[in-house]
């Protein structure tokens, strides 16, 4: 966002700025504001900063809203972490399950356990699944189902996707934009996580990049994520910046494209105004937009309105028990329960529980403020979060001594079909207000993790001194790529996002990037697995049809593959050796067939960039 010349004019000394919400975005943003001499005053309408990175204590066991992995792939972000916090971070081992059908599967994914839990003849139609998307895959991959179906096949995901992709999300993964998965789930397929599972490789892809969804260790804070805001909050308050909690902002005034003062209500009900020069929203869309005074027009109040919101509420169980199990969080797929995933916070950091004879369990629901059960007492949903766990075999009904139950509204933004559409049009209107930038999960109505959401409070405050940073670009997968330039006004090296521009389809991306696209590479082990496994079931189950069917002379044509299968007869021995031999000789077949392809289509790819170097040099004259 551009800032008016005069704003350019002013001193970093005579400058002030407010920014709505003590979360990550917004402490960051005043953090970063604050190391260039600009202070702040941050408006938090909660008693506790941190926003759903906090850390609530009841009595003296604390806990998380939903867990938060301290993991970035973003070297800034990890030295800013480093600076606030003022002792090191613990090294926590990830370990985490799936819970369906009674089983629990480990997650990321192990062959043997997947195996055993699913039993071979689900893993074999998984397998057919995940062959049948590889012919035949969703062209557009318009929304989330086509998305994780064409990287895992549709019965992986039926199993391990929808049913708990759905109980998170409140609506149908038909539903659920396409760019979701693309932004969460990121470089993992199937393949690559039976990769993973089969030969480790320390969560990264053959070709070295990191998968995100496999990391098995992160860092965490000894007393839980809100050790790092309120951390930060005593940092801000030394520097000059100060942080008031219980300011909950209704109204926004601006005038010739400005914003001039905010005005928030206390938790006793005064109104107090508050005046800057520059000002950062982490806010809900839908709230900055309604609080606009004067309003914005028609389109955009309607689209701001079109926002949805997913809400959450965690009923934390307090055990009597110092182990209850080893994961850090279980996600329950099973539709029988209402609970979508359990957190343990003792195994997240064992001072997170004030007697390590205890155990804490947070029990994940996530609803509409509008469901019967967010009205419901807190006794209620103890009972309700009770009964389930128990149900999950976890615990015993009489280990349970206590309870209580925290909700947070607004906790995940909704990327349904038509949210970019809506987004589009708010976006085009803030644009006009040049002294306002929105930063953070809300404010930007993205599923940002914390890493992300700090980084575009951290764009915002260098945008106020001189910078020029597109904070909108900030974790999109589909529409931008990242690479390394250099930040004359900040320190070193950072990775900052760059738009593809309209003119990047013709020049700036040929002919290298669109010779690539046009002749992508086949992976040979996933091409080879596929066909043995086609080869395999294939063989096995004519063979066993045959010998079922029996007769005088049992399958006379298919005996003759024992010319081509050493030891094989239509037999249920051979029907074994079969699918062995069968399965050896497909893969090898799908990946030489694979591998010859690749080569072929290199080396015509090669023929075409030299034709388009050739062309590329002609033209170069007529630029001169």
């Amino acid at each position: 966002m551009a800032l008016d010349k005069d704003d350019s004019l002013l001193s970093n000394e005579t400058k002030n700025a407010v920014v709505i919400g003590a979360g990550p975005a917004g402490l960051t943003a005043a953090y970063e504001l604050a190391k260039n001499g600009i202070r702040s005053t941050v408006l938090e309408a909660d008693q506790l900063v941190g926003g759903i990175s906090r850390t609530v204590n009841y009595k003296g066991y604390r806990f998380d809203i939903g867990g938060h992995r301290f993991f970035s792939k973003v070297p800034l972000i990890n030295e800013v972490w480093d600076d606030i916090l003022d002792e090191k971070m613990l090294i926590r081992p990830r370990l985490s399950r799936i819970h369906y059908r009674d089983h629990f599967f480990d997650y990321p994914l192990q062959a043997g356990n997947a195996l055993s839990g699913l039993g071979l003849m689900e893993a074999v139609m998984i397998g057919l699944s995940y062959a049948r998307t590889k012919v035949f895959p969703s062209r557009q991959e318009r929304n989330f189902e086509e998305w994780v179906a064409n990287r895992f096949g549709y019965r992986l995901y039926n199993i391990f996707f929808k049913t708990y992709t759905e109980k998170v999300w409140g609506i149908p993964c038909t539903e659920i934009s396409a760019d979701w998965a693309a932004q969460r789930i990121k470089n993992l397929s199937l393949v690559e996580a039976v990769r993973n599972a089969l030969l480790g490789g320390g969560g990264k892809t053959k070709d070295g990049k990191i998968i995100t969804t496999l990391i098995d260790e992160f860092k965490y804070p000894r007393l839980g994520p809100g050790m790092m805001w309120e951390c930060c909050e005593t940092r801000l308050e030394g520097q000059g910046s100060r942080t008031l909690r219980g300011r909950r902002v209704e109204r926004v005034r601006h005038t010739h494209g400005k914003v001039e003062c905010v005005y928030a209500r206390t938790d006793d009900g005064e109104l107090e105004e508050f005046s800057g020069d520059q000002f950062f929203s982490t806010m809900p869309l839908r709230e900055l937009i309604g609080a606009l005074d004067p309003a914005p027009p028609d389109d955009v109040i309607k689209a701001a309105n079109s926002l949805a919101y997913r809400d959450y509420l965690t009923v934390v169980l307090m055990v009597k028990r110092d182990k209850v199990f080893p994961d850090n969080w279980i996600y329950i797929h099973s539709p029988e329960v209402k609970m979508g995933r359990i957190q343990n916070y003792k195994n997240w950091s064992p001072e997170m529980v004030p007697d390590a004879s205890r155990t804490s369990l947070g029990l994940e629901y996530f609803l509409w403020d509008v469901d019967d059960e967010w009205t419901w007492s807190n006794d209620r949903l103890i009972d309700l979060g009770l009964k389930e766990t128990v149900a999950l075999k976890l615990i015993e009904a009489d280990e349970v001594e206590d309870g209580t139950v925290v909700r947070m509204k607004k906790a995940y933004p909704i990327y349904d079909q038509f949210y970019q559409g809506h987004l589009d049009v708010i976006r085009r209107y803030l644009d006009t207000i040049t002294n306002l930038q929105t930063i953070g999960r809300n404010g930007q109505h993205r599923y940002n993790n914390q890493d992300h959401s700090m980084l575009t409070g951290i764009y915002a405050a260098r945008n106020v001194v001189g910078a020029n940073y597109d904070i909108w670009s900030v974790n999109v997968e589909k529409e931008y790529h990242e690479e390394t330039v250099r930040d004359e006004k900040a320190t070193g090296d950072r990775m900052i996002p760059r738009r593809l521009e309209p003119s990047d389809d013709a020049e700036s991306l040929a002919p290298d990037a669109v010779i690539r696209a046009a002749f992508a590479k086949l992976d040979p082990v996933a091409m080879g697995s596929a066909v043995g496994l086609v080869f395999a079931v294939s063989l096995f189950l004519a063979t066993v049809a045959l010998i079922i069917k029996g007769g005088e002379v049992v399958g006379p044509h298919l005996s003759l593959l024992g010319h081509y299968l050493i030891g094989y007869k239509v037999t249920w021995s051979g029907a074994f050796l079969g699918l062995i031999e069968s399965g050896i000789s497909g893969f090898l077949l799908g990946y030489t067939g694979a591998s010859l392809r690749n080569w072929t289509m290199s080396t015509y790819s090669n023929l075409l960039k030299r034709r388009a170097d050739i062309d590329q040099s002609k033209d170069l004259l007529d630029k001169v």
